[in-house]
């Protein structure tokens, strides 16, 4: 590496999940298959929402760009660790271990801080109906959007560049299928326990603090929610559900992860996989299978589709 990196480690050799040949070949069946899902499922759900009108509320603008957020997330990491099921040398340069740590972090805190932007905006359609469309204006939903991806950013920046600035001598071993901060500042040529803490303090802060923002909305709303009509409470409690599951299966891994970490291989490696992999797997379910709007779209969808492939 360059003289300012001071390291003598060009790359980091990553072990993957497990080192069974048999076990590597269904791995890599099915998390190609979950790889595919994600991204023809979000792209699905991209697609709806841009070309129906119906759809062209707040709610699917956030929904749009978590959708975006879930493909990029999966696709930093999903597609090196797929490769790497057939190959005995699972190496990653200097600058692909990097990468991944920003393009990691900083997706990931978007994501956090835009579904704290989502539960604001069910916070003012349930409880402040009337001043919703003032609240949630164009204007203001597209500086919530920028807020979250220059947060996430500079989240990802800030893990990175204090990274990048470590001495790296060897070992090279990183005992996961990607390059994340705890693992990586551990192989750094110093006493790296304090540095470990404080970074994973600030990507615990952010996961922390999102969390407990989410979670203060809710009281709120469900209170709203049962002191109206039924109808009405039946459809907010139904799209309360859908972001209250996704935040869970996303905060609850990254938590274990950076705030509570249990040091157990295989747990870290599972909770990796999940926010990885199959978070961004489950959101579109939740979000089409939970949502009468989104269902009536596909099937608008479906319905045009049909109709152009007949009048062809």
């Amino acid at each position: 590496m360059d003289g300012g990196n001071q390291s003598t480690v060009s790359e980091f050799e990553l072990l993957g999940l497990c080192h069974s040949w048999n076990i590597q070949i269904l791995l890599f069946i099915v998390f190609l298959t979950f790889y595919l899902v994600i991204l023809f499922g979000n792209a699905i759900i991209l697609i709806i929402i841009i070309v129906d009108p119906h759809l062209h509320s707040p709610m699917y603008f956030f929904l749009v760009n978590l959708s975006f957020f879930d493909m990029w997330l999966s696709s930093v990491t999903t597609p090196k660790m797929i490769t790497d099921f057939f190959r005995e040398d699972k190496t990653i340069s200097f600058g692909g271990c990097m990468c991944q740590i920003l393009f990691v972090h900083f997706i990931a805190g978007s994501e956090m801080v835009l579904l704290v932007v989502m539960a604001y905006d069910r916070y003012v359609a349930i409880c402040k109906p009337l001043h919703y469309s003032i609240l949630m204006s164009l204007h203001r939903c597209i500086g919530l959007v920028v807020t979250a991806w220059t947060a996430g950013f500079l989240h990802g920046i800030s893990q990175m560049v204090v990274i990048v600035q470590l001495s790296f001598c060897g070992p090279r071993k990183i005992d996961s299928f990607f390059c994340d901060i705890p693992l990586v500042i551990k192989l750094a040529c110093m006493d790296s326990s304090d540095m470990g803490a404080l970074m994973n303090a600030d990507s615990g802060i952010v996961a922390v603090t999102c969390f407990i923002l989410v979670l203060i909305s809710y009281p709120y709303i469900l209170l709203t929610v049962f002191q109206s009509s039924k109808t009405g409470a039946f459809k907010a409690l139904s799209t309360c559900t859908a972001h209250i599951t996704v935040v869970v299966i996303f905060f609850v891994p990254c938590i274990f992860i950076y705030v509570w970490p249990l040091n157990i291989t295989w747990f870290d490696k599972f909770l990796a996989v999940f926010y990885s992999i199959f978070t961004p797997l489950l959101n579109p379910i939740i979000y089409t299978l939970r949502n009468k709007e989104m269902k009536s779209a596909m099937q608008r969808f479906r319905n045009y589709y049909k109709d152009s492939q007949e009048n062809c």
